[in-house]
């Protein structure tokens, strides 16, 4: 699925994807909860194949601990998440999933992955294989091509053999990433993906995300501070504020004046690009002309 065309924008020969296509993930009416105290509070969001849904909001807003819920990685308190049946209306129960079942399925990338010590770059993106490992079984030819694309799309392929403890928090950011990408799920989950990077990695993470929802019908849901990033990666875009949705919808209806100075208590301008069509969002500080 995403690794056959990764591999024709590498010119390579198309590595086949997951026996499975792409399937909705949901949350319903989702309370979560840091010890007794609410954090989000009956938030509803649906990441829905072929498109992209963006999670913004200033920081503590829930917007995180929402996207870890819904894989898995935080305690549901009320509400239930729901995989889409990939060939029919049926929706799955998240929490009644195999690890492995889920893990072929949902895959999330996390800012709070430590850098193992000992292990080479090819070593930490084969951790995204072990879905599909049988036993003690060494990688299939099928994995190698898959960790081979994954590195060579997010660029550290060129770093293969160095050690992870000698890359730097962007590097490792990259070599994280190519393991989420190997993993070739038809959900993908992206926790601030563009956070350490420089800017031409910036943009290229950005342009694998609608190749994922353009080339493949992937469901993606991705965690963004950038209000620009967010509008120009986003097919739907949610506004979080302490714990609840605020607005959601298109970039361009949710993104406006008010919503960012109701949320972030800043005032702003926004307009769009004659030329691109883009939103510009342009906060006024106290120095603004």
């Amino acid at each position: 699925m995403l690794l056959s065309s990764l591999s024709r924008r590498a010119g390579r020969r198309p590595v086949a994807g997951p026996a499975t296509p792409a399937a909705a993930l949901n949350g319903h009416d989702l309370v979560l909860r840091y010890g007794g105290t609410p954090v989000v509070h009956g938030v509803s969001l649906a990441l829905e194949p072929g498109r992209a849904t963006a999670l913004v909001g200033p920081n503590g807003s829930g917007k995180s601990t929402l996207l870890r819920a819904l894989a898995r990685l935080h305690r549901v308190g009320g509400g239930r998440v729901t995989l889409g049946a990939p060939d029919g209306p049926t929706e799955r129960d998240a929490a009644l999933l195999s690890a492995r079942r889920f893990a072929r399925e949902v895959t999330l990338f996390s800012q709070s992955r430590p850098a193992p010590q000992g292990l080479t770059v090819t070593e930490v993106v084969a951790f995204g294989r072990h879905p599909y490992r049988r036993g003690f079984a060494g990688p299939t030819a099928e994995d190698r091509a898959a960790i081979e694309h994954a590195m060579g799309v997010t660029g550290v392929r060129d770093m293969a053999g160095r050690p992870v403890g000698e890359l730097s928090g962007g590097e490792m950011q990259r070599v994280w990433l190519a393991a989420c990408l190997a993993q070739d799920t038809g959900v993908v989950l992206l926790d601030e993906p563009t956070n350490h990077l420089d800017l031409r990695y910036q943009i290229e993470t950005l342009d694998l995300v609608r190749d994922l929802v353009e080339e493949h019908g992937i469901a993606v849901g991705v965690v963004l501070h950038d209000l620009d990033q967010a509008s120009r990666v986003a097919d739907t875009l949610v506004l979080m504020r302490a714990g609840r949705v605020h607005a959601a919808g298109k970039p361009v209806d949710v993104l406006t004046a008010q919503n960012i100075g109701e949320v972030y208590d800043v005032r702003v301008e926004v307009g769009v690009d004659p030329r691109t069509g883009r939103l510009r969002i342009d906060p006024l500080g106290r120095h603004s002309a």
